[in-house]
């Protein structure tokens, strides 16, 4: 019998493209609430959003700890999440390639739960992947709003997906599909496979430098499908 697999899929670059209007919105989000541009100054790919917002404030000097970093943390986000709604109606959000065969792939498997494993807080995913129309493709997932850290979202997601299969934690196979080196890093810290798409912004050759269990151009590549149903 096949192994009972949990897949936990990254949003920005893996399944969708938002043509920027995510990082836009971040950008306005530190403007309203701070009146200066500029905080993100750096790579945001696979990042959180937690990380992205504590590390603008912190490019902002803005000094704060404890709980007044977490009070403005959570209010920058509330910020950002209007901006992004109001913004994504007007913005072109493409669904990449090799992603619709993939998750209906998925849904035919009985013992597979696909779910998300990604640095947006829930809300966030909801909004860009709503607007891509496949929001509720998705049961389940691990998000930047159960943890600052990457590695704990997915064993957040990786334990949701195991428990909608019948599993408990450490007894399915998890894979983790994303787009960055920090996705990589992250799965093999849980001890998850990865599949890495070059459908971001990492060329295929750096993201295979990182050794990934599999990489490929995009999900519609030949082997994708078998690298992630088994």
């Amino acid at each position: 019998m096949r192994r009972a697999t949990v897949l936990l899929f990254d949003v920005d670059g893996t399944l969708i493209s938002t043509g920027g209007v995510a990082r836009r919105a971040l950008e306005r989000a530190f403007e309203v609430r701070h009146g200066r541009t500029g905080a993100l100054a750096f790579d945001l790919g696979g990042m959180t959003d937690l990380a992205i917002v504590r590390d603008g404030l912190a490019a902002l000097g803005s000094g704060l700890g404890g709980a007044a970093l977490d009070a403005e943390i959570e209010a920058t986000l509330v910020t950002y999440l209007g901006i992004l709604e109001s913004e994504i109606a007007g913005a072109t959000v493409r669904v990449h390639d090799g992603i619709m065969r993939a998750l209906d792939a998925a849904d035919a498997e009985p013992r597979v739960a696909c779910g998300l494993g990604t640095g947006n807080v829930r809300e966030g995913a909801r909004i860009k992947l709503g607007a891509a129309g496949i929001y509720h493709r998705f049961a389940f997932g691990g998000f930047g709003s159960d943890h600052v850290e990457r590695a704990a979202l997915l064993r957040a997601g990786a334990e949701r997906g195991a428990a909608r299969l019948g599993q408990g934690p450490g007894a399915c196979r998890v894979v983790v599909i994303g787009d960055t080196p920090r996705d990589i890093a992250a799965a093999r810290a849980i001890g998850a496979e990865c599949v890495a798409v070059a459908t971001g912004g990492t060329p295929l050759d750096e993201l295979r430098a990182h050794a990934p269990d599999f990489a490929f151009p995009d999900l519609a590549a030949d082997g994708a499908l078998a690298a992630l149903i088994g």
